[in-house]
C-alpha cells in the first residue's frame, strides 16, 4: 500500500521563493531561543510617562506627575459635587427606559418581518427591515446620552415623564460647566 505525501518523511525537492512584496521573515524557533547565547531584548517596554507624538520634551519624572495628578485630584474634588443616589436611580432608570424600549421594538418587528416572510404573507423587500433595524437601534443608542440629559438633577423635583424640559435646561448647564473649564 503507497502512503500519501501526509506520511512522507522526506521534504519536497522544489519550494517556491516568496513574491518580493512579501519577504520571508526568519522563524525562531523555541529551541533556537534557548541555545541563544545572547537573549533577544525587547526594546518595546512600557515606560510610566512616556511622550505621547512628536512634542520634543523629555518625559517628566514620575514623582513630579504623582505630585501633579494629586494636585489636580484636589482641586477638582473640591470643584465637583457628588451626584446624590436618588438621581443616580433616577438616571440609570431613564437611560434603561430610553435603551430598552426602542430595542424591544426593533427587535419585536424583526421577529414579526421574519414571520411574515416564512408565511409568505407578504414577500418583504430587504431595506424594510433594514431601515426599521437602523432606526430603533439607533434610537436605542441615542437612548444613552437622552437618558442623562432628561433626567432631573435636582433631588426634590423628579421631572416629567419624556423630560424635554430638563434636557433643554441640562444640556445648556452642561456646556456651560465645560466652558468654564476650558
Amino acid at each position: 500500500m503507497e502512503t500519501g505525501l501526509i506520511c512522507s518523511s522526506q521534504t519536497p525537492r522544489h519550494l517556491s521563493s516568496p513574491p518580493p512584496w512579501k519577504p520571508r521573515s526568519p522563524f525562531l524557533h523555541p529551541t533556537t531561543l534557548l541555545n541563544l547565547k545572547h537573549p533577544i531584548k525587547s526594546t518595546l517596554k512600557p515606560r510610566a510617562n512616556a511622550a505621547k507624538g512628536f512634542t520634543g520634551k523629555p518625559p517628566t519624572p514620575l514623582k513630579e506627575t504623582a505630585t501633579r495628578t494629586e494636585k489636580s485630584n484636589k482641586t477638582n474634588s473640591d470643584d465637583d459635587e457628588e451626584v446624590p443616589q436618588v438621581v443616580y436611580n433616577r438616571i440609570i432608570a431613564r437611560i434603561l427606559t430610553f435603551v430598552g424600549v426602542p430595542m424591544a421594538v426593533g427587535l419585536a418587528l424583526l421577529h414579526i418581518f421574519g414571520v411574515i416572510k416564512e408565511q409568505h404573507m407578504w414577500d418583504l423587500p430587504l431595506w424594510i427591515p433594514f431601515t426599521t433595524t437602523f432606526i430603533t437601534f439607533g434610537a436605542s443608542t441615542m437612548g444613552i446620552a437622552y437618558g442623562a440629559l432628561s433626567t432631573s438633577w435636582d433631588p426634590e423635583r423628579k421631572g416629567s415623564v419624556f423630560g424635554f424640559e430638563e434636557a433643554q435646561k441640562n444640556w445648556v448647564e452642561m456646556w456651560k460647566e465645560e466652558d468654564m473649564r476650558a
